[in-house]
Protein backbone atom coordinates (compact mmCIF):
# COMPACT_ATOMS: atom_id res chain seq x y z
CA UNK A 1 0.00 0.00 0.00
CA UNK A 2 2.78 2.41 -0.95
CA UNK A 3 0.30 5.03 -2.17
CA UNK A 4 -1.27 5.39 1.30
CA UNK A 5 0.15 7.28 4.26
CA UNK A 6 -0.24 4.89 7.17
CA UNK A 7 1.18 3.85 10.50
CA UNK A 8 2.33 0.43 9.28
CA UNK A 9 6.00 0.94 10.09
CA UNK A 10 6.87 -2.68 10.86
CA UNK A 11 7.74 -3.63 7.28
CA UNK A 12 9.77 -0.49 6.61
CA UNK A 13 11.69 -0.89 9.85
CA UNK A 14 12.35 -4.58 9.17
CA UNK A 15 13.80 -3.88 5.71
CA UNK A 16 15.78 -0.86 6.94
CA UNK A 17 17.43 -2.99 9.62
CA UNK A 18 18.08 -5.78 7.13
CA UNK A 19 19.73 -3.29 4.75
CA UNK A 20 21.81 -1.77 7.56
CA UNK A 21 23.03 -5.23 8.56
CA UNK A 22 24.33 -5.60 4.98
CA UNK A 23 26.19 -2.27 5.12
CA UNK A 24 23.58 -0.02 3.50
CA UNK A 25 22.06 3.16 4.92
CA UNK A 26 18.49 2.40 3.86
CA UNK A 27 16.30 0.07 1.85
CA UNK A 28 14.81 0.85 -1.55
CA UNK A 29 11.58 -0.89 -2.45
CA UNK A 30 10.48 -2.48 -5.69
CA UNK A 31 6.92 -3.07 -6.80
CA UNK A 32 5.57 -6.35 -8.24
CA UNK A 33 6.90 -5.41 -11.72
CA UNK A 34 10.41 -5.10 -10.17
CA UNK A 35 10.44 -1.30 -10.62
CA UNK A 36 12.19 0.76 -7.96
CA UNK A 37 9.75 3.06 -6.22
CA UNK A 38 10.92 4.65 -3.00
CA UNK A 39 13.00 4.13 0.13
CA UNK A 40 11.72 3.74 3.68
CA UNK A 41 10.91 7.42 4.32
CA UNK A 42 12.13 8.94 1.07
CA UNK A 43 11.10 9.42 -2.52
CA UNK A 44 13.76 8.67 -5.13
CA UNK A 45 14.83 10.68 -8.16
CA UNK A 46 17.47 9.89 -10.77
CA UNK A 47 19.49 11.91 -13.29
CA UNK A 48 20.27 10.77 -16.83
CA UNK A 49 22.39 13.82 -17.68
CA UNK A 50 19.47 15.76 -19.14
CA UNK A 51 16.31 14.99 -17.17
CA UNK A 52 15.14 14.34 -13.65
CA UNK A 53 13.68 10.84 -13.62
CA UNK A 54 10.83 9.96 -11.28
CA UNK A 55 10.26 6.24 -10.75
CA UNK A 56 7.00 4.79 -12.06
CA UNK A 57 6.15 2.27 -9.37
CA UNK A 58 4.08 1.80 -6.29
CA UNK A 59 4.94 4.80 -4.13
CA UNK A 60 3.52 7.67 -2.13
CA UNK A 61 4.28 10.90 -4.02
CA UNK A 62 5.57 13.05 -1.18
CA UNK A 63 4.93 16.77 -0.88
CA UNK A 64 8.56 17.61 -1.69
CA UNK A 65 8.39 15.43 -4.80
CA UNK A 66 5.18 17.19 -5.86
CA UNK A 67 6.64 20.66 -5.20
CA UNK A 68 9.74 19.78 -7.20
CA UNK A 69 7.76 18.46 -10.16
CA UNK A 70 5.75 21.69 -10.24
CA UNK A 71 8.81 23.94 -9.84
CA UNK A 72 10.88 22.01 -12.41
CA UNK A 73 8.05 22.43 -14.92
CA UNK A 74 7.86 26.17 -14.16
CA UNK A 75 11.60 26.48 -14.84
CA UNK A 76 11.41 24.39 -18.01
CA UNK A 77 13.62 21.65 -16.56
CA UNK A 78 13.02 18.30 -18.22
CA UNK A 79 11.58 15.61 -15.97
CA UNK A 80 9.67 12.45 -16.68
CA UNK A 81 8.35 9.32 -15.03
CA UNK A 82 9.70 5.96 -16.18
CA UNK A 83 10.12 2.40 -14.93
CA UNK A 84 13.46 2.20 -13.12
CA UNK A 85 14.86 -1.29 -12.64
CA UNK A 86 17.94 -2.12 -10.58
CA UNK A 87 19.57 -3.86 -13.54
CA UNK A 88 19.24 -0.67 -15.63
CA UNK A 89 20.74 1.80 -13.13
CA UNK A 90 23.82 2.19 -15.34
CA UNK A 91 21.94 4.72 -17.50
CA UNK A 92 21.73 7.11 -14.53
CA UNK A 93 24.70 9.13 -13.32
CA UNK A 94 23.05 10.19 -10.06
CA UNK A 95 20.27 9.46 -7.62
CA UNK A 96 18.88 11.30 -4.62
CA UNK A 97 16.43 10.71 -1.83
CA UNK A 98 14.02 13.44 -0.75
CA UNK A 99 11.36 14.00 1.84
CA UNK A 100 9.96 16.86 3.89
CA UNK A 101 13.43 17.52 5.30
CA UNK A 102 15.25 18.05 2.01
CA UNK A 103 14.78 18.33 -1.75
CA UNK A 104 17.66 15.97 -2.38
CA UNK A 105 20.42 14.07 -0.62
CA UNK A 106 22.84 12.22 -2.90
CA UNK A 107 22.68 8.44 -3.03
CA UNK A 108 26.10 6.87 -3.39
CA UNK A 109 24.88 3.48 -4.58
CA UNK A 110 21.90 1.21 -4.90
CA UNK A 111 22.83 -2.44 -4.66
CA UNK A 112 25.99 -2.93 -6.67
CA UNK A 113 25.54 0.20 -8.81
CA UNK A 114 27.74 3.16 -7.84
CA UNK A 115 26.52 6.61 -8.96
CA UNK A 116 29.19 8.99 -10.24
CA UNK A 117 27.74 12.52 -10.45
CA UNK A 118 25.52 13.74 -7.65
CA UNK A 119 26.34 17.46 -7.63
CA UNK A 120 24.43 18.37 -10.79
CA UNK A 121 21.23 16.61 -9.74
CA UNK A 122 21.38 18.17 -6.29
CA UNK A 123 21.74 21.64 -7.85
CA UNK A 124 18.93 20.92 -10.33
CA UNK A 125 16.59 20.04 -7.45
CA UNK A 126 17.62 22.51 -4.77
CA UNK A 127 17.33 25.64 -6.95
CA UNK A 128 13.68 25.18 -7.96
CA UNK A 129 12.77 24.06 -4.46
CA UNK A 130 14.08 27.40 -3.18
CA UNK A 131 11.57 29.12 -5.54
CA UNK A 132 8.63 27.70 -3.61
CA UNK A 133 6.86 30.24 -1.42
CA UNK A 134 6.50 29.39 2.22
CA UNK A 135 3.16 29.78 3.91
CA UNK A 136 3.05 30.33 7.64
CA UNK A 137 0.08 29.46 9.78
Amino acid sequence: MAHLKHVGEVGKTFFLRHAAARGFDDAAFVDPSRSLGEATIWNLAFWDGESVIWPRAGLLPGITMQVLARRLAARGVAHRTVDVHAEDLGVYSAAVVMNSWTPGIPVDRIGDHQFTDDEQLVRVLHAPYADESLVTV
